[in-house]
């Protein structure tokens, strides 16, 4: 666990925490839905140790992240987390950072590095292409990965707002059930992360983000112009590691090869993991964003 900060960065003012050597190479680890920082706490105690200077944000709508105007749209649109991630490197002056995440973090990660290249160094991104098809998404996929795709469709209702509102965390514990079938986690380890979860924008934001990426709400026009930059599925350039986890029932495995949307890619490891690859193997996450550092400086 690193120091506690906070900084105004585009539209939001984010808590962040921060640790190792400033003088290291900067890395940002991004976490996702539904999860916090913690899920970083032994990676970064191995990356501070080799010399990397870590940060690692709370996103939208999680723990001490706030809206810095109450008329901002509580978005959860990809577009507005690659943003998010861009005005943090920015606000912390950070020069060419490696970012690295899952899930929700994932995605900004990968998204930042596909529309600003040039200020990125490198990559860590479990499962790939971490980017929606949002012009594609009314397309039905096969029955089984519907069903694993199930409180996606609970948030389209007004009754999952609700349930979310009311359950949020018992959602959230089933989901890390659901997703990590091997992972041994103990009530200490769920409640360290449930109370970001308490943050009064998180409802807001993860329906957004769930309606948003299958079209069934509008976005902010502010990313407008971003969004449709990501609709054309533009590949990501930089030097990249894609770590695939293993023991994700809902992991959707590509049949496309990572070098299509990666044609900088040092190589893909397959780990043994479920979802949420950073808490659950944490070696094999910080061991990739080290092999990445050791590429790229």
């Amino acid at each position: 666990m690193g120091e506690t900060l906070s900084v105004r960065a585009g539209v939001l003012d984010v808590g962040y925490e921060r640790s190792g050597p400033r003088s290291g190479q900067p890395v940002v680890l991004l976490h996702g839905f539904p999860y916090d920082v913690r899920c970083y706490d032994r990676v970064t105690a191995i990356l501070a140790e080799a010399g990397a200077y870590l940060l690692v944000p709370y996103l939208r709508g999680y723990g001490p992240t706030t809206f810095a105007r109450t008329s901002t749209l509580r978005s959860g649109q990809q577009a507005a987390l690659a943003h998010d991630l861009l005005a943090l490197i920015e606000a912390l002056e950070l020069r060419r950072p490696i970012v690295a995440g899952f899930d929700w973090g994932g995605r900004a990660a990968c998204l930042a590095s596909m529309l600003w290249p040039s200020r990125i160094a490198g990559l860590v991104t479990v499962g790939g292409y971490n980017v929606q098809d949002i012009p594609s998404s009314a397309a039905p996929a096969l029955p089984w990965v519907e069903r694993a795709r199930w409180y996606q469709y609970y948030f389209h209702t007004e009754r999952g707002r609700s349930g979310l509102t009311i359950y949020r965390k018992e959602l959230a514990r089933l989901l890390w059930k659901e997703w990590s079938p091997t992972w041994r986690h103990t009530d200490a380890d769920f409640e360290a992360t449930a109370s970001s979860f308490d943050n009064p924008d998180f409802v807001d934001v993860v329906v957004h983000s769930y309606r948003h990426r299958y079209g069934l709400v509008a976005g902010d026009v502010a990313y407008q112009a971003t969004e449709d930059i990501i609709a054309a599925q533009p590949a990501i350039t930089v030097p990249t590691i894609v770590i695939e986890s293993l023991d994700n029932p809902s992991a959707l495995r590509r049949p496309d090869p990572h070098e299509e949307h990666f044609p900088n890619l040092i190589e893909c490891r397959r780990v043994h993991a479920g979802h949420n690859v950073p808490q659950e193997n944490p070696a094999a996450f910080a061991d990739a964003v080290l092999s990445l550092l050791a590429h790229v400086t």
